[in-house]
């Protein structure tokens, strides 16, 4: 409000007509006669002088009108509301700190997101090609239109995972070193066209992509089933990810980045696409082939390794110290099933300038809070965000009311259920928990600090692209209030029990 006081004419009524005060310098015996015009104009000075000694928050509140450092918003999920913008609040100056409150810093950075999302599996695919096209026209509107939930990255598979119509690769048979018999036509049935709308929903979209396995034939076990890489077709296997990404590009859906396999360290007892990859055979494959061929051919696709559960943490420090690997490989994928986010840490801390990346985690069908365990998920990404991670890409994105199409052993869920009947669209505790997140941390954002003593509400800060600042609460105890610090102003926010609320200015 001050800076607008000179703009007000009864302020300048209320004064004397001229103001005497003493200088500590300059002539006429340390006197200086100031009209009121100057008076106004001096006193604004120093206020603004102040503000820049206590600090940046303050002076941003010394300048900003009151009707725009007020606009604070609030939008929470709990049992009887989903996403519903609740309360509006204000700030109150208050210069005091209590560590219990939560204290937003956005002078403290860390690393800037590039989106969340799921996975396009052959089944996501298959299910929402089951829809009329308006259904599925609106389905993809909501969740990659920036006036939807905005989600910015996808995953795909380089041929069938498990959650698939059929085991597939992109080159069936006997042994084709050449290649001559790959061939993408299984995807162009709903596969291309999904991505295709989503795409145009979302031009930003980012895509990328991992096997599950390579084609049986370059394997002992001669089956996408189970078993491990051998060393004998890495050079031709170099060149069927170059044919995937150039048959994708060619088909309008260019992919960002690739993993080199969908979790290394199992082969899932050959019950469903797996292959195992020992350190050093990944190592290879990045740094004496596939690194090298991309860089021969121009293609700028990004290399990620590991793709596995955070208790991998020590093989991702491993590998990291080859420094050809480090050069064409430029993050980390983790996955949420074994060990705790904190992991990630360690690699961070040790590689700064390698990416994390969160890039598979959902939920089961048959658990009774399916539809209802937002908070629980809600956890889950502050904690990956709060460990470097730039991007979050939950697993299948759409699945039927019994997880299908599936081919292997496990009971995932989707993050939106179709039903097979009816064609019902239904949603997960981890929708509405990934909508607080993708709706408001936009990409280009970049994770902030928040910082309190308190443990029961867990919290996560980021600054957007446009200057807003979002903190996604979670709350998953009973209902409570907490007090969010921004500076020297603090807000109070109501918190209902077992929900997900994000707070944005």
């Amino acid at each position: 409000m001050l800076p607008n006081c000179a703009k007000q004419p009864n302020l300048l009524k209320l004064m004397p007509r001229d103001f005497v005060i003493r200088s500590t310098s300059g002539g006429n015996g340390g006197l200086m006669l100031l009209n009121k015009t100057a008076l106004v104009r001096l006193s604004l000075a120093v206020v603004l002088a102040l503000g820049a000694q206590v600090g940046t928050s303050f002076a941003m509140a010394a300048t900003a009108p009151l009707s725009e450092i007020q606009q604070i918003k609030q939008w929470t999920t709990s049992r009887d509301r989903k996403l519903v913008e609740t309360q509006t609040n204000e700030w109150v100056k208050t210069p005091k700190l209590d560590p219990t409150e939560i204290n937003i810093d956005a002078s403290k950075k860390a690393q800037s997101i590039i989106g969340f999302g799921a996975a396009f599996t052959d089944a996501a695919c298959y299910m929402i090609n089951q829809l009329d096209p308006a259904a599925k026209q609106k389905l993809i509107d909501h969740l990659y239109s920036k006036q939807g939930l905005g989600l910015g990255i996808g995953r795909l598979c380089i041929g069938s995972s498990d959650y698939a119509t059929v085991a597939y690769s992109y080159d069936d048979g006997e042994a084709d070193p050449e290649l001559k018999r790959f061939t993408i036509e299984h995807d162009k049935k709903w596969i291309l066209p999904v991505l295709r709308m989503a795409r145009k929903a979302n031009p930003d979209l980012y895509l990328f992509a991992s096997p599950w396995s390579p084609p049986g034939w370059m394997k002992p076990n001669k089956s996408m089933l189970g078993g491990c890489m051998t060393r004998t077709y890495m050079a031709p296997y170099a060149q069927y990810f170059l044919k995937f990404l150039r048959s994708y590009e060619s088909e309008g859906v260019p992919i960002q980045a690739v993993t080199i396999q969908n979790e290394v360290d199992t082969d899932q007892e050959g019950k469903m696409p797996a292959c195992a990859w020992p350190q050093e055979y990944e190592m290879d494959f990045c740094s004496l082939h596939l690194g090298p061929l991309l860089e021969k051919e121009n293609v700028n696709t990004k290399i990620w390794i590991i793709d596995h559960n955070y208790n991998l943490w020590g093989r991702a420090l491993g590998e990291l110290e080859n420094p050809t690997v480090r050069k064409y490989a430029n993050a980390i994928a983790w996955h949420g099933y074994v060990g705790a986010p904190d992991a990630i840490q360690r690699v961070h801390s040790a590689h700064p300038n390698t990416d994390m990346h969160w890039t598979e985690g959902g939920p089961d069908y048959v658990d009774p809070q399916y539809a209802t365990n937002w908070a629980k998920w809600s956890e889950t990404f502050t904690s990956i965000l709060r460990n470097w991670c730039r991007s979050i890409t939950a697993w299948n994105l759409a699945l039927d009311e019994k997880g299908r199409p599936n081919i292997g052993p496990f009971p995932c869920g989707g993050l939106v259920t179709i039903n097979s009947k009816t064609k019902d669209i239904s949603y997960s505790g981890q929708y509405w928990a990934i909508s607080h997140f993708s709706k408001f941390i936009t990409p280009g954002s970049t994770i902030i600090s928040s910082e309190s003593t308190r443990k029961d509400v867990k919290h996560v800060a980021a600054r957007t692209p446009d200057g807003k600042t979002v903190v996604v609460l979670t709350n998953p105890g009973t209902a409570t209030e907490v007090v969010l610090r921004n500076g020297a102003q603090t807000t109070l926010v109501s918190l209902p029990g077992d929900s997900v609320s994000t707070v944005s200015w």
